[in-house]
């Protein structure tokens, strides 16, 4: 097959693949503006705001999401230091018991949410604390935390053992060595890892669904409400999530070219 021929082929892939991705978030947006209900593009009734106002009276959404924020800030502060203590741990283990260790540490990520939040809940119903925030917090935090420790183990591995060693001659505490050697090396994995862990927490439906009791988040609301039908409340927030998501791609990227020009500058 030719150069030309192949070429053609991806940009036909290319086109067919972001038809994919990008054609249902379309739609979304496009029946968020729709004066029909239930959503749809089809039936087109006319351009309206009148779904924007309706979210924005909205209490229960509201409430969800300031228990999304909660839970997705509390599974950060507890989940990104069990994950680095893991990451430590099994880096100065041997072999033999960091690989059994390490199988342990890593199960919560192979089970099923569903398990995780009803044996969470059953756990803390023998202490009488009944399913709501505290116990989503913990549920989450189980598998949450796998996740940071493979992100810090990744990190860790490619440290050079020696610099903390050289501090330690030179009379620095383990205490001071880790921070100021060992924690700077890992700051980007913190930021990564917090992001990571806050995606996790935030659109997390199955554990939180069984772990939260009488309480509700926002995925766990939009999820109950879809049995009854679909709003178009629902395509409106997720033109919220869409415009979220595309500011910090921005951000992001904006930053990365000011570090790159600024690496430039110091190097020329």
């Amino acid at each position: 097959m030719s150069g030309q021929g192949s070429g053609l082929i991806l940009r036909l892939y290319m086109a067919v693949f972001f038809v994919y991705m990008f054609l249902p978030l379309g739609i979304m947006v496009a029946a968020g503006f729709n004066a029909y209900s239930p959503p749809s593009v089809t039936v087109w009734q006319g351009f309206t705001l009148q779904w924007f106002g309706e979210l924005w009276a909205d209490q229960r959404m509201w409430s969800g999401l300031r228990n999304s924020l909660i839970i997705a800030g509390a599974v950060i502060a507890l989940a990104l230091p069990m994950g680095l203590a893991g990451a430590l741990l099994l880096g100065r283990l041997g072999a033999r018991a960091a690989g059994l260790l390490y199988t342990v540490m890593v199960s919560p990520l192979l089970t099923p949410g569903i398990i995780l939040g009803i044996s969470t809940v059953i756990f803390w119903r023998n202490f009488e604390v009944a399913g709501g925030l505290f116990t989503a917090i913990l549920a989450q935090t189980t598998f949450v935390a796998s996740y940071a420790m493979l992100m810090f183990m990744a990190r860790l591995q490619r440290q050079d053992a020696t610099l903390e060693e050289a501090a330690r001659d030179l009379g620095a505490t383990p205490l001071q060595a880790f921070r100021r050697i060992t924690l700077p090396f890992l700051r980007p994995t913190i930021v990564t890892a917090a992001v990571i862990a806050f995606l996790q927490s935030f659109e997390n439906y199955n554990t939180t669904m069984f772990a939260i009791g009488g309480q509700h988040t926002l995925v766990t609301e939009i999820g109950s409400r879809m049995r009854f039908g679909l709003s178009p409340v629902v395509n409106v927030i997720g033109i919220f999530f869409i415009i979220a998501t595309i500011t910090c791609a921005v951000v992001w990227a904006i930053l990365k070219e000011r570090e790159r020009r600024a690496a430039n500058g110091v190097s020329a």
